[in-house]
């Protein structure tokens, strides 16, 4: 078996192609996924505008090690509104951080954000399970 990895529209899809004799071979798209960083860059004003940063999601990102306690200071620390405090947040997620960041938003009751990226802003991406041959 090969497994090779494509980007469609933006997409990273994984295939992997399967020899049952000289005389044929099959592709089977296994799945796909996407840089949520990128997801979240791209929702970012409707993200703001959802995001409740306040009643303890501050709080998780500094336990998983997402911010720093500087960070979180410095985000508490101004009177800024709501939303000025998310931006302060996004501005400093990686990629690496985006799946502890889900975390934290799960763990603070904010699923309705998690499925919106997770659904690409209303825009989901269909799984592939096609079969060539």
């Amino acid at each position: 078996m090969h497994v090779n990895s494509y980007l469609v529209c933006g997409l990273i899809c994984y295939s992997a192609t399967v020899s049952c004799n000289k005389s044929c071979s099959y592709v089977i798209l296994l799945g796909e996924t996407h840089d949520m960083l990128d997801t979240i860059m791209r929702l970012r004003s409707q993200l703001s505008d959802i995001i409740e940063p306040d009643f303890g999601l501050l709080d998780e990102l500094l336990c998983l090690g997402v911010l720093t306690r500087k960070q979180y200071e410095d985000i508490q620390s101004e009177q800024r509104a709501p939303y000025r405090r998310t931006d302060a947040v996004l501005d400093l997620l990686t990629s690496e951080q985006c799946n502890k960041f889900m975390l934290a938003l799960r763990r603070t009751q904010q699923h309705h954000v998690v499925n919106y990226m997770n659904e690409n802003g209303g825009k989901a991406h269909t799984k592939l399970s096609y079969v060539f041959g």
